[in-house]
């Protein structure tokens, strides 16, 4: 984790700025909780910083605030890629958008794809609306769909996993 003075000016001025009382950031094993005094303690916030081994720092910290600020990102944990039972990396397809997974075009229609389906490139896989918006997602690849990881109907976030296929 970075944890340069630069950084936590940062932070601390993320605090002053807004009605933020308190950010808590956590990255490789190390955790950094910045926290507002109350109006009637001091007004300075508050460093509390952990760290792999039981160590605790708390101290009022009086900086002046930097020239710019950033935004802070969690970072997300990285997944390791999903294998078939033949031993092959699966390809994860996932949504471009926000929205609402549809398996079919309507309520009464086949679905699209079935597990175990071969599928090829340009095949339609699925709809995700959005803001009353039909959006077909698209095959890229020449495989097997091997697990459908959302149900019908169910919203879905970007980037989230919607097919596994294995590779031809």
């Amino acid at each position: 984790m970075k944890t340069d003075l630069n950084y936590i000016k940062k932070l601390i001025k993320l605090l002053e700025s807004g009605n933020i009382n308190e950010i808590e950031i956590e990255e490789e094993g190390t955790r950094l909780k910045v926290v507002k005094s109350k109006p009637s303690e001091n007004s300075s916030p508050q460093i509390i910083s952990y760290s792999p081994q039981p160590q605790v720092i708390q101290s009022p910290v009086s900086i002046p605030p930097p020239e710019q600020t950033t935004a802070v990102h969690k970072a997300e944990p990285k997944a390791e890629t999903p294998v078939s039972p033949a031993g092959k990396e699966l390809i994860e397809v996932r949504s471009p958008i926000v929205g609402t997974f549809y398996r079919a075009p309507s309520p009464n229609a086949e679905p699209y794809v079935q597990v175990g389906q071969q599928v090829s490139k340009g095949t339609i896989l699925c709809i995700v609306e959005a803001m009353k918006l039909m959006n077909e997602i698209e095959c890229e690849y020449d495989g097997k769909i091997v697990k459908i990881m959302v149900e019908n109907a169910q919203p879905v976030e970007y980037n989230q996993v919607l097919f596994l296929i294995e590779p031809l």
